[in-house]
Order: C-alpha cells, then structure tokens, then sequence
C-alpha cells in the first residue's frame, strides 16, 4: 500500500482525543478498579458464596469506562445509566420470552432497548450489552425472569452509580455533571456573535447523537470565540478598561447597607475593603440571595447560617457584610494585559472583578461587557483594516492588468 495513502487512512481511523493528562488517566483508571471491586463484592456477600447467581454482570465493566473516565458524558449520567440498564433488562426478559430464536431475539432486544432509552432520554451504550445478557445469558439467566431486572441489574447499577458519585466528587470531577458556565459571547450586533439559538439550529442539523452535553458545547465554543478575540487582541492593558469609581463596603457593615448600595448604584458586585483599602472579597447578589433569609426589612441571617458561620469561626456572626461575602476572590492588576483578563475571567465564570495596585490596594473594577467590547471593538478595526488592504491590493492588481492589455494593445 502507498504511504502517503496509508497515513490519511490511519488518522481516520484513529479517534481524534483532547490531550488528557497522566494524572487524569491514573484517576479514571482507580476510579474504575474500585467501583468494580465495590460492586462486586459487596454483590457477592449478600449473595454468600456458591450462589447460582452471578454477583456482577459483565455490561458493568462497560459502564466503569463511562462513569470514571468520560462522567462529563450525557451517557454516563445517572439517569442514563439507571434508565438505560432497567429499560434493556425489561427488553430483554420480554423478548426472550416471546421469540424462540436467540440470535433473532437478540437483534430485536438491542434494537428495541436503543430506542426507547433514545425515546426515554437515557441513551447507555453498555445497557445494549444488559438486553443481550439477558437473551443469551444461559439458563441460570433465563430462570430469573423479571427478577433479572433487579438481581443483578438494578443491584449492580445502584451500587457502581454510588461509588462514582463519591468517588468522581472526591476526585475533582463533579458528578452528576453540571455544564460549564460559558462566558458571554461577544454582541450579535458586531458581526461575530454566537447565540444560543445558532448552537440549536447547528444541532439540530447535525442530527446526530454526541457524546458533549449542550450545555458543555456551548461553553466550549463561547472559550473558543473568546480565545480567538483574545488571541487578536492588542497590547491593551487591564488600566484601560478598568472603572475607577468604585463603590466598596466594609466588612462589619450591616446587609441592609448592602442591599441598599447595590439598589442606589445599579450595579451587581460590591468590593469589602478593610480601612487601608485592601480587598478582603466581594459580596454580589448571588450572595445576598443565596446566603441571607429575606423578610419585609430585608436580608438577614438565618439560623443554619449562624451555625455555619459559629462553628466556622468560633464566634457568633453580627450579620454584616463578611458573614455573606465571598472570601479569597481573583484580583486583577493594572498591568495585565487583555488576554490575561479574558482568560481569568473565563475560568472563574466571573463578571466583575477587582483591580488592585501598590500595596493591594483597590483602584478599579473591570466588568465583563466592557472587556467583551473591546475586544469586539479591536476585532472590527483590524476586520476593517485588513478590508481596506485588500481592496486596495485588488485596484493594483486591476490597474496592473489593464496597463497589460493598453501594452499589447499598442504593440
């Protein structure tokens, strides 16, 4: 065979993979080994030695790959492993009873099972492993009947699920997966936005299953399209963008205050400055909502909240802007550049951040939409730019043709 058509034929054939690190593979590969471990043991001693019944089935081993390697996969999600393993089981048993022939009856409980966990939105690759198993699984399978659907299926699923959920969390990785906060896309107005409803539209022309949640696509693409703007950016720095009439708080400041400060001022992040001006956190509204009771006068703190705060501290809290804030925040310095910004911002999720100077102290507030429309605003001018070049590069090469044709016209 040519070599140069080999190698295109291999690098088809060859999964196209992010970078994943050592350390990553080592997890998943831990992470596997003890939820198999887990459930088969522990299978096996409610079962005692010697029982007919198989204490684990082998589907499992197919679903460790998905929940400790790929947990951010909408296959790997509890609802689809437990959806998926339940419904093929019941697929199974059914249609083994009903047709005679096995390798019939298996064609039409895989295909059967792919359906309706399409159809029921808990698509499990190994639950078509869990409808063959239960078709050609040999006699000590079959005399189960429905009691296969939960001894081994349902038991095994519930046990491996609970050690990936402790143990994908312990780990680092969150389980049940929560989607990626995407960052703000740049203004459809400028040309180069990328909406929610352009992302819909592509899948939907897609039409194809992917192993990424929608909510992680869109995540990825609003990075890559920062990253672009990012990577065209210029040599602007965090001080040109950067608000610096700041509204702070102190941290024994009451939340009423608080409250009213972000009502007076329009504005959705307040910095919690010490006497020297020092950054200590910063209180949003998310805080306010998520960590304060609310009545008629307004936030307070409520009674688990105080335990929280008292055993933490080892005080009881005054119900002041530090028993609310949100402590060891991302500050950000004059001297960044953009990109540096950008990048911060995206990993974090965050739409305000401070800017300190000499000695920590607060200078400024850089916000989200303004780093967002500048960057757009730079990509315009060089879009602009590059436009201008162009159309005066094409009036040379035209203006080169035709003194062409008046010199062959003329000899």
């Amino acid at each position: 065979m040519n070599a140069s058509f080999s190698r295109p034929l291999l690098r088809r054939l060859l999964p196209q993979q992010a970078p994943v690190s050592v350390r990553e593979r080592v997890r998943a590969a831990c992470g596997a080994l003890l939820g198999l471990l887990v459930t088969g043991l522990v299978a096996r001693a409610a079962l005692g030695n010697g029982a007919a019944l198989p204490a684990l089935i082998a589907p499992m081993g197919a679903s460790a790959v998905l929940l400790f390697a790929v947990p951010s996969s909408p296959l790997a999600q509890p609802w689809s492993i437990v959806g998926g393993n339940l419904i093929a089981a019941l697929v199974g048993v059914s249609v083994g009873h009903l047709v005679p022939d096995p390798l019939v009856a298996a064609g039409l409980a895989g295909g059967l099972a792919i359906g309706l966990m399409m159809a029921f939105r808990c698509l499990h690759p190994p639950s078509g492993a869990v409808a063959l198993t239960a078709v050609l699984g040999g006699p000590a399978i079959h005399d189960l009947g429905y009691g296969f659907v939960l001894w081994p299926v349902g038991v095994n699923t519930l046990l491996i699920l609970g050690v990936a959920v402790a143990f994908n969390n312990l780990t680092g990785r969150s389980y049940p997966h929560a989607p990626a906060a995407a960052p703000a896309a740049p203004a459809p107005s400028s040309g180069m936005g990328l909406t929610s409803g352009d992302i819909d539209a592509a899948l939907k022309d897609f039409d194809q299953v992917l192993d990424i949640g929608r909510g992680d696509l869109e995540a990825l693409l609003r990075r890559a399209q920062l990253s672009a703007l990012v990577r065209r950016s210029g040599p602007e720095t965090c001080a040109s963008i950067l608000t610096r009439d700041v509204v702070a708080i102190a941290p024994e400041a009451p939340l009423s205050e608080a409250l009213a400060l972000l009502r007076r001022h329009h504005i959705k992040m307040l910095p919690v400055t010490d006497e020297n001006a020092r950054v200590l956190g910063v209180l949003t509204q998310t805080d306010l909502m998520d960590k304060a009771e609310w009545d008629r006068r307004g936030p307070r703190l409520g009674l688990a909240r105080r335990w929280q705060l008292t055993l933490g501290r080892g005080r009881a809290p005054h119900g002041c802007a530090a028993d609310v804030m949100t402590p060891d925040v991302v500050c950000l310095r004059p001297e960044m550049t953009l990109a540096e910004v950008a990048v911060r911002m995206a990993r974090g999720g965050h739409h305000h951040l401070p800017v300190v100077g000499p000695e920590d102290r607060l200078c400024g507030v850089v916000a989200q939409s303004d780093l967002i429309e500048t960057l757009v605003a730079q990509a315009a001018t060089r879009a602009s730019t590059d436009s201008s070049r162009t159309d005066a590069a094409g009036r040379a090469r035209a203006g080169n043709d035709v003194s062409s044709d008046l010199a062959a016209g003329l000899a």
